[in-house]
């Protein structure tokens, strides 16, 4: 079951990469002029990529974004997507395993993992807010409150009293650096 559910998953990611790198090929060789755009396989291919590639073009041009561009996107939002997915899938079997095997495991093993879990939720909106501050996401915004909730507990006394060092705010990273150490430690003594 496991087996099959990872090599379901890859062969999806495989497929819809194998899709998006054709389209991406096709629409730069059209561009460059190296095949003309009346040709069979251009034809083809963009009947069959217009599904995908007409609504990312409208959203790439609401972006502010050239239409041309978007091969690129579907080629970028597969392999971020392909990533997302084998990921979950990763953490999907893993659980079932970690499940399987606590259902013959001691009360004590349970509290390691829900700690260990509790750490890992934290250190997770952690990286969750830093890379949401990159993009330029306000901590306001209605999904980032339980973010920010869960973690300044941990930041804001850091913040106070870390030295500036200009645009870069190293207070997440300086707390992700010490849950992490926090729970190698209680993990370990429990």
């Amino acid at each position: 079951m496991h087996l099959t559910l990872d090599m379901v998953a890859r062969g999806i990611v495989v497929v819809a990469l194998a899709f998006a790198s054709i389209v991406a090929l096709t629409h730069w060789a059209v561009r460059r002029r190296k095949i003309g755009p009346f040709g069979a396989w251009p034809r083809l291919v963009r009947r069959l990529s217009d599904p995908v590639i007409l609504p990312m073009e409208r959203r790439v041009i609401r972006f502010g974004g050239s239409p041309q561009d978007a091969p690129l996107w579907l080629l970028g939002v597969v392999i971020l997507g392909g990533l997302l997915l084998l990921s979950f899938v990763n953490w999907l079997l893993g659980m079932a395993g970690t499940v399987t095997a606590l259902a013959s495991a001691r009360p004590r093993d349970w509290v390691r993992l829900l700690v260990s879990w509790a750490f890992t939720l934290v250190m997770g909106a952690i990286f969750i807010r830093v890379i949401a501050s990159w993009f330029g996401i306000s901590e306001y915004r209605r999904w980032m409150r339980p973010l920010v909730l869960l973690t300044d507990w941990i930041i804001q006394p850091i913040r106070r009293r870390l030295p500036p060092s200009g645009m870069i705010d190293f207070s997440p990273m300086l707390a992700w650096l010490l849950l992490w150490l926090a729970r190698g430690l209680v993990v370990g003594m429990l």
